[in-house]
């Protein structure tokens, strides 16, 4: 997924979010939870057919899980939501495998990071199809959302001997397993000088993690080595590597191996693919993407005379630089291959050949067709990252393949070959894979708006079909806030990074229907930030990221600086009072209130009533997308329904105060990680509140329908998601609640009647 996170801070969450969680459930509320419909959104990195029961896939993301695919056409189901927040290093999946002699069997090595603060990976497997996991703790880490990503597969079981797998990594070598994943051992056969990172490489990244470079990207077996019942015994292994040898092969098991002769020096192995014939096709670029890159060529490997020639399918320029992200065969005819481009200017190209790659056509540029109904907001996002190339072995018109948003598929692949257009679809139905910065559910009007990273947002209008585009203008790459008015929901405002020019700031004035841009911006080089709205609409206050807080009151044709703000102060709108506004500086002691509009704020002492709270030395719990904002923690919201009620949403606990009434610590809280509200209970006059933390000693998900004088979880284990970011419950439908995650997407849940 294209994110750029500051890595550091991620492993140092990772780090802390180490100790294991409880693992039994307690009663409590019943919910149905499914994902809000966007429709993929991230970085799929890796895809499986099973070779022998047609219509089951598998996919790995790199942030996101895993998903499994049981028929074609068909939506996906997802397979790690059990993972709790301690667990959510597992979340990334590097690499994945199935078992062609039992379609039960699936096999995912896990691990989103490899710095030296992170948790090590583990191998999970599963032999009900998903449905439950065994989990084996790896010796090393990995890193699934690290330079690289798209390589692969570094895990791979032997067909003749289901016991056996392979898994090559970033920093440790090649490890097998003979006893079907329940233990690896390092295979010191295979030569340190092969996988140690070399001064070529140049020095490793700064945060501790690992760009890609000098690590083992595939593991390939040559099936035609072995018999069932007794292991393959011919391996290859592609090393990311450049002006030394790349391709290893072994004759005997791997008990030894040899760098195969005449393997081209001038680029690096990304993805291979070995055909029933005995020919290898090698898929090669300047840099382990999945950024840009400079260069890259396709080669074929005649295994049984080592032979190599050249058939890229189109040269990069100096003009034109790009490098080639995967080769595929079709399992029924070996000469039948699939290509594709990465960092191509202008959109990424896939190429079909017909002849063992003699000649290629183009499919992009030949006319398909792209049907993006199933996730309109695709169409604004050109070709990319398409690193992951499959042909259906039951069906060779039906190919597949991946991008940074999810993936399309075609079942007439067959029609270009006849000089035709092929027709193409999102693949991607189930497959949710966004970053939640934000949340936002008005009074009247849609369900919900949200804030995404590498998103414009969406308008969600109806929570299981996905919305007929990105808002826009402006048209954002990464949306950080979204907000409205308590009183007049028709009301937004979003921020946001534009993709091409104009304004840091969007707002609409029909509930999200159309949207527009104000004449100017406090800051025209801020687009980061939090955003308050006054209960009327009128009052707009931006604080940018580190900023002084700005407000207008003319829809931004004119902005001026608060006063008795320090910089980088989050504002909070009364939700009843629309002249009033409050603030906080948690760290500072500090309490600040507006009654004229946010034009300026008087303040006094936070007072809590166990002292002033310490600046942790590293912010590292619930870091949010980048690893620097915390989501709905150490955190001010003002009451729905009752003019000058705030609640504090501390990390190490819940506090409430009432009309400038000093704070009170409410009880059972000892650790929040997202805080909202929700519509009151029937009979109730105080609005439900929803927490994900820690409440008697228990993480989860809460509800309270009593201020906070009781709790009940409302998750199960079933349903953890890793890293939560955001909750907020919806004004309208009581029991209804929003759930943002760090890579899973947006889920709502409703109670079980």
């Amino acid at each position: 997924m294209h994110r750029n996170y500051l890595r550091t801070l991620a492993a140092l969450l990772l780090a802390a979010c180490s100790t294991p969680l409880l693992a039994q459930d307690r009663a409590g509320l019943r919910y149905d939870w499914k994902s809000v419909a966007i429709v993929g959104g991230g970085f799929v990195s890796g895809l499986a057919f099973h070779p022998r029961e047609p219509g089951l896939m598998l996919a790995r993301t790199d942030m996101g899980g895993a998903y499994r695919r049981d028929r074609i056409p068909g939506p996906w189901q997802p397979l790690l939501d059990e993972l709790s927040l301690a667990e959510v290093n597992l979340m990334g999946v590097e690499s994945l495998a199935l078992d062609p002699n039992d379609p039960d069997a699936l096999f995912l090595a896990c691990g989103t990071y490899s710095s030296a603060a992170s948790p090590n990976g583990a191998l999970l497997r599963s032999f009900d199809r998903g449905r439950s996991w065994q989990r084996t703790p790896l010796p090393f880490k990995l890193g699934a959302n690290e330079g690289g990503r798209g390589n692969g597969e570094r895990l791979a079981l032997d067909p003749h001997d289901g016991r056996v797998l392979y898994l090559g990594t970033r920093h440790d070598g090649l490890w097998r397993s003979r006893d079907r994943g329940a233990s690896f051992q390092r295979m010191d056969s295979f030569p340190e000088s092969a996988w140690r990172r070399h001064a070529s490489d140049g020095p490793p990244p700064a945060w501790g993690g690992s760009d890609g470079r000098g690590t083992v990207v595939f593991v390939l077996i040559d099936p035609r080595s072995g018999r069932p019942g007794q292991a393959s015994q011919t391996l290859y292994v592609g090393v990311s590597a450049v002006g030394r040898p790349s391709l290893w092969r072994s004759d005997d098991g791997g008990a030894s191996w040899a760098p195969v002769s005449g393997t081209p020096l001038q680029h690096r192995p990304m993805r291979a693919a070995l055909a029933a014939d005995g020919m290898l096709y090698l898929a090669m670029a300047s840099e382990p993407g999945p950024h840009r890159m400079k260069s890259g060529s396709v080669w074929a490997l005649d295994t049984a005379t080592g032979r190599w020639a050249d058939i890229s399918p189109e040269a990069p320029t100096e003009a034109r630089p790009f490098g080639y992200a995967t080769v595929a065969v079709d399992p029924r005819q070996p000469r039948r291959l699939l290509a594709s481009t990465a960092g191509r200017a202008g959109g990424d190209e896939l190429f079909l050949s017909s002849d063992g790659g003699g000649r290629w056509q183009s499919l992009f540029a030949g006319g398909a067709r792209l049907d993006a109904r199933e996730a309109p907001y695709v169409a604004d996002t050109h070709l990319h990252w398409l690193y992951d190339v499959r042909i259906n072995p039951a069906n060779p018109d039906h190919a597949i393949f991946t991008t940074g948003y999810g993936g399309w598929e075609t079942f007439d692949l067959g029609a270009a070959e006849r000089g035709q257009p092929t027709h193409w679809q999102v693949m991607s139905r189930g497959i949710e894979e966004t970053v939640a910065l934000a949340l936002h559910s008005p009074t009247r009007g849609v369900p919900l708006v949200t804030a995404l990273g590498d998103y414009s947002g969406f308008v969600h209008a109806d929570l299981d079909r996905p919305a007929p585009g990105n808002p826009k203008p402006p048209f954002f790459g990464n949306t950080h806030d979204v907000t409205g008015a308590e009183l007049a929901p028709e009301v937004l405002l979003r921020i946001g990074h534009p993709r091409a020019g104009g304004k840091h700031l969007g707002y609409s004035l029909d509930g999200g229907s159309t949207w527009q841009e104000p004449a100017r911006v406090p800051d025209p080089a801020a687009s980061d930030g939090a955003l308050a709205v006054s209960a009327d609409g009128r009052a707009w206050v931006w604080t940018p990221k580190g900023g002084l807080p700005h407000v207008s009151h003319d829809r931004g044709d004119s902005w001026t600086v608060v006063r008795g703000l320090p910089p980088g102060t989050r504002v909070v709108a009364d939700r009843v009072h629309p002249r009033r506004f409050h603030a906080m500086d948690l760290y500072g002691d500090r309490r600040y209130t507006s009654e004229d509009a946010a034009l300026s704020f008087s303040s006094r002492p936070l007072a809590l009533p166990d002292g002033p709270v310490q600046r942790p030395a590293a912010a590292v719990h619930n870091q949010s997308r980048r690893g620097d904002e915390r989501g709905g923690q150490d955190r001010l919201y003002a009451t729905p329904g009752r003019e000058g009620e705030l609640y504090l949403a501390a990390f190490h606990g819940l506090y409430r105060a009432a009309d400038g009434a000093p704070f009170v610590r409410l009880p059972g809280v000892s650790e929040i990680h997202a805080f909202g509200f929700g519509r009151a209970a029937p009979g109730q006059d105080t609005p439900a509140l929803y927490l994900v933390g820690t409440v008697q000693g228990r993480y989860g998900l809460f509800r309270s329908t009593d201020a906070a004088a009781s709790w009940q979880r409302i998750n199960d284990n079933a349903h953890q998601w890793g890293l939560i970011l955001h909750i907020s419950g919806d004004p309208k439908v009581f029991g209804r609640v929003y759930v943002g995650t760090h890579g899973r997407g947006v889920l709502y849940g409703d109670p079980v009647r």
